[in-house]
């Protein structure tokens, strides 16, 4: 049922590495994309031996094939060397076979220092599904409670068994099994923690303490995460500003269902305190995906000063500045937009919108006010961002 619903990328000429995280769709996607390539699946332990003991036979395979082949490796972090052998065939014979290499960590070969093959193939980012995806038929508060991972949305009657099994047998196990943490007990602690400050201006000192983690410990469980692309940092803005920021930087998991699976309150309904970071979470992972699909480049920043003035989301590109303010609220307050009026009186900001859960769109000034899913059109065909 997932190759049903198109996903909003196109294939590149070229050969790419296409990283997201786990259970996001990238081995369907790339199996209707190309469903003539030669597949090499690391996540099978066959796969990953029979190509340790003989790291020959990759060329061999690849070589066999036609001019103009595509070969996919899925899951390329678990043999890192094995793209010493992609750069070889790349060095080798030019464009002859293109390469599509898939992965939901990155730390592996960060951390190795492997031959990320020198620019000969490029990035691309992959993401859960998006409302434009969905053609839009979505509840705001079925999202905010499940979220969008794609066997979630196919198969929404297992929803909190899906998300239960999701945070247990990857981000807890599979995580420490890959050897990105040593201690599981202490991990689960800093996840607990985690989940309630989604969204939020971290603290790592507080996180330590309140996890009972020492703090270079949950610096390293942090980057675990963002490596993973479980999650993400939202650096503060402070290009132009003429009033002191905050500059701690915000982190936020990548979708709202697993941040309350993280937390231990999928079963449960949304409560009032939750809704608004939850909502940030979804609309940051919209503008992320859209930022990617639509190879726009720039970016991403939220805007805070020490006395509460706050702008979620900041987007820049050269001297271009757009910001974005989110409220989970069915009535668009002026006060909400104060913090965006400010920033476009000084020049700061070139547009600005606001994004809440009514369902009228409203002119506060220079602002534009969007119900949640008006919106996230607009941001697909590129009245936002474009």
């Amino acid at each position: 049922m997932l190759a049903m619903i198109a996903r909003r990328y196109s294939l590149p000429a070229h050969s790419f590495f296409l990283f997201g995280p786990r259970g996001t769709g990238k081995t369907t996607w790339l199996r209707h994309a190309l469903p003539d390539a030669r597949w090499f699946d690391l996540l099978r332990l066959q796969t990953v031996l029979d190509l340790s003991r003989q790291p020959e036979s990759f060329r061999q395979q690849v070589e066999a094939l036609p001019a103009g082949s595509w070969v996919v490796i899925d899951e390329v972090q678990r043999l890192p060397p094995l793209l010493n052998e992609v750069h070889a065939l790349i060095a080798d014979h030019g464009g002859r076979y293109k390469f599509a290499l898939s992965g939901s960590s990155a730390r592996k070969l960060k951390r190795l220092d492997v031959n990320l093959l020198a620019g000969r193939a490029i990035n691309r980012q992959f993401f859960p599904f998006t409302a434009a995806e969905l053609d839009y038929d979505l509840s705001v508060d079925d999202v905010l409670r499940y979220g969008l991972l794609p066997q979630v949305r196919t198969e929404p009657t297992h929803a909190t068994d899906i998300l239960d099994a999701y945070v247990t047998n990857y981000i807890r196990e599979e995580i420490q099994q890959e050897s990105l943490v040593r201690h599981l007990t202490a991990f689960v602690r800093f996840l607990d923690v985690v989940a309630l400050v989604n969204g939020q201006a971290v603290n790592v000192a507080g996180v330590a303490r309140d996890a009972a983690v020492a703090r270079p410990t949950v610096q390293g469980y942090f980057a675990a995460l963002s490596d993973t692309l479980v999650g993400t940092w939202l650096p503060a803005w402070r290009k132009r500003a003429k009033i002191k920021e905050v500059v701690s930087p915000k982190f936020y998991l990548f979708d709202p269902g697993v941040a309350r699976a993280l937390g231990g309150r999928q079963r449960e309904p949304l409560d009032a305190t939750e809704r608004g970071f939850l909502l940030e979470t979804w609309i940051l992972h919209e503008l992320r995906a859209t930022l990617a699909a639509r190879d726009l480049g720039g970016q991403l920043h939220y805007w805070r000063t020490p006395s509460g003035s706050e702008v979620d989301f900041v987007w820049t590109r050269g001297v271009r500045a757009v910001g974005i303010e989110v409220k989970a609220a069915s009535t668009w307050r002026p006060a909400y937009g104060h913090a965006l009026k400010n920033l476009l009186d000084q020049g700061a900001l070139g547009e600005a919108h606001g994004v809440y859960t009514g369902s009228v769109e409203l002119k506060d000034g220079r602002l534009r006010v969007w119900p949640v899913m008006r919106f996230l059109r607009e941001l697909a065909t590129g009245g936002i961002l474009g």
